[in-house]
């Protein structure tokens, strides 16, 4: 079976925001919920769902269902109000800067290139 992505601690209050969005589902609502995020998270078509999974084509008609009604919209506004933080970060591979910082506060740019060449204790290309 795929890895999850809902814990026992958050479900009980993402099921409560999903009811009161009337997104019902008799049989597994958690699981159906799984369904879509592993589909969202992995970005495979919806025939290529694992077999561990319910019937993709349910799963779609269920997707297709509630997006058409904005029922997906309203359950993440939802979640915004009260956001868990817990995978929030900014990794720095992504932010984007000016091409000319330095990055070290104080430190003028390639003031590390500005040294006499007297002070450096390797001779350059290793002679």
């Amino acid at each position: 079976m795929p890895r999850l992505m809902l814990t026992d601690e958050f479900w009980p209050k993402l099921e409560k925001i999903l009811l009161q969005e009337a997104i019902y589902d008799k049989r597994d609502l958690r699981m159906t919920v799984e369904d879509v995020l592993y589909r969202m998270r992995v970005g495979c078509p919806w025939r290529d769902l694992p077999e561990a999974f319910e019937c993709w084509n349910s799963i779609y008609k269920r997707f297709n269902a509630w997006s058409s009604t904005n029922k997906w919209g309203r359950v993440f506004k939802a979640l915004i109000i009260d956001p868990d933080r817990e995978w929030e970060f900014i990794d720095g591979g992504y932010v984007k800067v000016h091409q000319h910082s330095s990055g070290a506060v104080g430190q003028e740019a390639a003031s590390h290139w500005e040294k006499p060449y007297g002070e450096c204790h390797e001779e350059p290309f290793g002679r």
